[in-house]
């Protein structure tokens, strides 16, 4: 079955969980765009533990009801130079990084203005990586209820997410701060590399 789903930064591997069993992907276009959310932020593991990659966006004075492919982002700070480095700092040990690396390092030099552009190339980029060849479509109108198709739209909010338990892998700092689930799926790719795709077959969301 198709799964529908909101294209997010660099999505957790809870995403990608549905997205390795998926007959295709979904884009939910027609939303209102929502803080707080996974439209505009991934989570890595740091040296200090689960760091917050935020991509700044600028928010309408007039219209609290922005449409989320309206939304722009906000390049007044260098947003993708920090990125890139806190991903280099976070991951330049981890066993795939540079395995990787020169396939990533455009998205992070690349200018963008849309954060729906944005969102779809790091998912694009990513699928690459993974070898998921997933046939995509995008919503031409909102329905809060869908049909024939199974709905994940909830998977975006953060605050609301449940413990999927995920079976571990070997993270980078895990000796520090233990096993943190549910990061980027970038964390996924570095730590685990071509077995990824395998481990995320294995895996069920809740």
């Amino acid at each position: 079955m198709s799964i529908l789903v909101h294209p997010t930064y660099f999505p957790s591997i809870a995403h990608y969980v549905l997205f390795a069993k998926a007959e295709g992907l979904v884009y939910e276009m027609e939303d209102n765009f929502q803080k707080q959310t996974y439209r505009n932020r991934t989570y890595i593991y740091g040296a200090n533990g689960k760091l917050m990659l935020n991509v700044p966006v600028r928010h309408s004075k007039i219209d609290k009801h922005q449409k989320y492919k309206e939304i722009q982002i906000a390049n007044e700070t260098a947003w993708q130079r920090l990125h890139w480095k806190s991903l280099e700092s976070a991951y330049r040990t981890s066993p795939y990084f540079e395995y990787y690396e020169d396939e990533l390092q455009p998205l992070f030099e690349k200018k963008y203005t849309s954060l729906i552009d944005l969102n779809f190339d790091t998912i694009q980029v990513i699928n690459d990586c993974l070898q998921l060849d997933i046939p995509i479509s995008k919503t031409k109108e909102y329905q809060s209820i869908v049909e024939g198709i199974q709905d994940c739209r909830k998977l975006v909010d953060v605050k609301k997410e449940p413990d999927h338990g995920f079976e571990t892998y070997t993270q980078v700092f895990e000796s520090k701060h233990g096993f943190i689930a549910n990061l980027s799926i970038l964390d996924l790719l570095f730590s685990e590399g071509p077995n990824a795709l395998t481990y995320l077959e294995q895996q069920t969301v809740l």
